[in-house]
């Protein structure tokens, strides 16, 4: 396995005429030994993101498959410095993000790939600052995981992120593979240490033990798991069994696919759902795929006027949401289904 170091991949870069940010790209603010990164909220409402210190909206820009199947590229710069202008400086995206995957409801596959990083990266090189930044390396191979890492940044046009995840831990044998020596989390544990990421994390969308066991594999900063609607029979009470275990780790813990049930339970909204999720105890924010500005407002405004849901309210939603986790006829349901697919 080859070594890769900072410094040789920041020099392959500009040998190769690719656009770098400065070294204090991150936002920081240094107070004698310590640093904190501060980001513009505009006001809006944060959340302290485990132990990290850094201070975040607790809606985050879920950029996959709805953002990589927006028509234009020039609708999506809009929508990402609109998003910024409003407070929004969170972005999730993936080297395995495009629009090449099941498109979402209403959209075609395009002619042309499109990738969530390629679009990030137009607008980062003139608002970097501004932005906290996850990506994530879905290679399990040592080789190929590095391989995608490099791309990522280049697609991004930055020489480092503030979050690198491990995307999609699916079974204890795959938590075991990426444990071993010279293996994955290896890998992004360097790459800490030599600054090209901030923080370290992974995602999952299956096996909440699996998650669960992760947490003590090594310091990671951050998971990102899907609600417990995602995929139930493959023990999915991720709620139940991962967060908690993000919690007592002290990492920050973000939730995904929110408003999946308003596809098949009558008379159920997106807003409610959103609030159902932010009223859940444990998760410090939710990560939610936005494809349009009105789709964006909508969120804001829901975030800005967010008030938690009162125990009965709360049971009145899980009542209709659970028909829902016993439906698994959508094909997000399936298990060939890869994360990224109209995320929401």
């Amino acid at each position: 396995m080859e070594g890769f170091n900072r410094r040789g991949f920041i020099k392959g870069m500009v040998g190769a005429g690719a656009s770098l940010i400065a070294a204090d790209s991150f936002a920081e603010i240094v107070t004698g030994n310590l640093t904190k990164m501060v980001y513009d909220s505009k006001g809006l409402p944060t959340t302290l993101l485990g132990s990290t210190g850094v201070s975040i909206p607790r809606i985050v820009m879920g950029l996959g498959s709805r953002f990589c199947h927006m028509d234009k590229a020039e609708d999506a710069y809009a929508l990402l410095n609109y998003a910024l202008d409003k407070g929004l400086y969170y972005w999730e995206t993936a080297h395995i993000y495009d629009n090449s995957i099941a498109p979402p409801p209403g959209k075609k596959v395009g002619a042309e790939r499109v990738y969530s990083e390629v679009r990030v990266g137009e607008v980062l090189k003139y608002r970097r600052k501004e932005v906290f930044l996850s990506t994530k390396v879905m290679a399990r191979n040592p080789d190929e995981a590095q391989k995608q890492i490099e791309i990522s940044l280049k697609r991004l046009q930055t020489d480092k992120v503030e979050m690198l995840n491990i995307h999609d831990v699916q079974s204890m044998d795959d938590v075991n593979q990426m444990s071993q020596k010279g293996q994955l989390i290896e890998i992004l544990q360097r790459y800490k240490e030599q600054g090209i990421t901030k923080f370290i994390g992974f995602t999952g969308h299956s096996d909440a033990t699996a998650l669960k066991e992760m947490t003590t594999r090594a310091n990671f900063d951050n998971m990102l798991v899907a609600m417990n609607h995602w995929r139930p029979a493959t023990n999915g009470l991720r709620e139940e069994i991962a967060v908690p275990a993000g919690k007592e780790k002290k990492m920050g813990v973000l939730l995904m696919k929110v408003i999946r049930p308003k596809e098949t339970i009558p008379n159920i909204n997106a807003s409610d759902l959103v609030r159902y999720a932010l009223s859940l105890d444990g998760p410090d924010a939710l990560v939610i795929g936005m494809d349009s500005i009105a789709v964006l407002n909508a969120n804001l405004e829901i975030l800005k006027t967010f008030k938690k849901l009162s125990p009965e309210r709360m049971h009145e939603l899980a009542n209709q949401l659970e028909p829902f986790y016993r439906h698994g006829n959508l094909p997000w349901m399936q298990n060939d289904y890869l994360d990224g697919m109209w995320t929401c």
